[in-house]
Parts: C-alpha cells; structure tokens; sequence
C-alpha cells in the first residue's frame, strides 16, 4: 500500500511564503503525475498544481506566478513551493500520485492558514 506522507503546512501573514513536501517513502515504482489539491471550508476540493513525470506542470488560474510544483523522482516525492500567500490560500492541502495503472493515492492533507 502507497503512503503519501505530507510536510510544510503551517500559519503565514498575507505576503510570506510556505513550502509544501510530499514523499512516498514505501513506493516501489515512480508515478506518472504527481499534484496538489485543496479543499477550504464549506468548498470543494480543487486542483492546484500537477506535474507529469516529465516534468512539465499545470497550475490553477488562481496560483499561477505564485506558486510552483517540482518533483523529484528518484526520491518519489513532489514540492510546492507558495510564494505571495492571501489569505483565500486558506485550506488543506492534499498531496496525490497517479500510478502508471492509473491507481491514485491521496496524502493526509496539510493545514495551509494565511492571516490578514
């Protein structure tokens, strides 16, 4: 069983930055795309940042010049680097992989909070 095992959440002022890591430590095969997701209250999740296994990414509008997704394949892990945080950034963030089978697993979230 893959574990997506999430680090980085935490409370930052409007303007500050936060670096998301997420790593599958267990995994004995690469994925073939590699996200973010989150999920504020009372909204329903939504993707913010995927990148294939070559590396090229895909942001949300909202995110887009704020935010950058990278990976690492030999470590199986994926980063999101969130620079220029508002507080509408407020939400869990879920870490996912997508298999080469198409099997997708989710990490346990990370509390993102940007205060005014």
């Amino acid at each position: 069983q893959v574990q997506l095992v999430e680090s980085g959440g935490g409370l930052v002022q409007a303007g500050g930055s936060l670096k998301l890591s997420c790593a599958a430590p267990g995994s004995r095969f690469s994925f073939a795309v590699m996200g973010w997701h989150r999920q504020a209250p009372g909204r329903q999740r939504e993707l913010v940042a995927v990148i294939n296994s070559a590396g090229m990414p895909n942001y949300a509008d909202s995110v887009k010049g704020r935010f950058t997704i990278a990976r690492d394949n030999a470590k199986r892990s994926v980063y999101l680097q969130m620079n220029s945080l508002n507080p509408e950034d407020t939400a869990v963030y879920y870490c996912y992989a997508v298999s080469w089978n198409n099997d997708i697993y989710w990490g346990q979230g990370t509390q993102v909070t940007v205060s005014s």
